[in-house]
């Protein structure tokens, strides 16, 4: 599937007042938009087949579990107004289409068009990246619906959801080169729920995703990891070394465990372990974050056993050479499972 740059793909049918798209050579409705960013909007899409010989969408999917029943997908419509956003979006195109992993959100098709401009404009562009659509919103969605309910996870379902996004991150992480995510949260962990099942974690938006091993060398090396963590990793999951770098250290995929960690404590708690420093005036984020000041949550109903508060703990060790890596992670998770599934 590859990257097309034709001005006939995936324009706007000005016919039906803008409700059809085209990536590639198939054609979509929007039905409705799901989310709006800075520059990209997510919408609900619906393949409308209008010449029968053509074959549709689902027909390019070797793995019959992509396909959707009713022909809906998410669409992600992109505005890129410069060489270095334009850039940006075909290094996550390219990093979406190296994984393929049940708990890792598939890039299904896309395209890059360019858009008429007048003359002394630089030349813009639209990107689409169609994915597979879950209706059922984000683990940060979840957490405020249950939130408002005072509602929340069992322990089992906890580390049913946390098992998944390890699984997806190993793939990432077990990779060659090894990949980080880079903005893991719960923003970006869509939940399926099944009635009777554990929810469906699948972790999406690898727009910050890269090569996870950096060596960095000098204090200008440093800053400029930092520059880039500032704009692209969530401040409240992100890691000690991404506020204070060392001029001398080598970077790796441990970056992630910590935002694991803090995911970890958001399934639980809804929120990132140090969100209260983000809130109180008083509270320095970056002290809080790279001496890991925990705020554990003191409510009784939100009783977890002391074993989940022990494993955070363990993933959020500001060192990050005295962190665990994914594989280890693994381990501990399946053992806290077999104590703590529910039979």
């Amino acid at each position: 599937m590859g990257c097309s740059f034709s001005g006939l793909n995936a324009l706007y049918d000005g016919a039906n007042g803008g409700g059809d798209v085209w990536i590639n050579e198939n054609r979509f409705r929007i039905l409705k938009q799901l989310g709006e960013g800075g520059l990209d909007n997510v919408f609900i899409v619906k393949e409308i087949i209008s010449d029968p010989s053509n074959p549709s969408f689902s027909k390019k999917f070797k793995d019959p579990s992509l396909v959707s029943d009713d022909g809906t997908y998410a669409m992600k419509k992109v505005l890129i107004q410069n060489n270095e956003q334009l850039e940006l979006v075909k290094e996550e195109i390219r990093v979406s289409s190296l994984f393929s992993h049940p708990n890792l959100l598939p890039l299904l098709d896309h395209a890059i068009i360019s858009v008429k401009a007048s003359q002394d404009q630089p030349k813009k562009h639209e990107a689409y990246l169609l994915f597979p659509v879950h209706l059922d919103g984000t683990l940060l969605d979840n957490a405020k619906t249950m939130k408002a309910k005072k509602e929340f996870f069992s322990t089992s379902e906890v580390l049913q959801i946390f098992r998944q996004l390890c699984a997806g991150l190993k793939h990432m992480h077990n990779f060659d080169p090894p990949y980080a995510h880079n903005d893991v949260k719960p923003a970006n962990v869509l939940l399926t729920h099944k009635k009777g099942q554990t929810p469906l974690a699948k972790l999406m938006d690898f727009g910050s995703a890269r090569p996870a091993r950096r060596q960095i060398r000098s204090r200008s090396e440093a800053l400029q990891l930092q520059e880039w963590a500032s704009e692209h990793v969530a401040a409240p999951f992100r890691a000690p070394e991404f506020w204070d770098c060392p001029s001398q250290c080598d970077i790796d995929e441990r970056t992630d465990i910590w935002s694991l960690g803090c995911t970890l404590f958001a399934i639980m708690y809804g929120v990132s372990p140090f969100e209260y420093a983000f809130e109180e005036s008083d509270e320095s984020p970056q002290l809080a974050i790279v001496n890991a000041q925990i705020k554990w949550p003191t409510e009784p109903n939100t009783s977890y056993p002391d074993a989940l508060h022990q494993f955070v703990t363990w993933m959020l060790q500001p060192q990050a050479t005295v962190r665990p890596r994914i594989d280890d992670i693994v381990i501990h998770v399946d053992k806290l499972i077999s104590k703590y599934s529910t039979h």
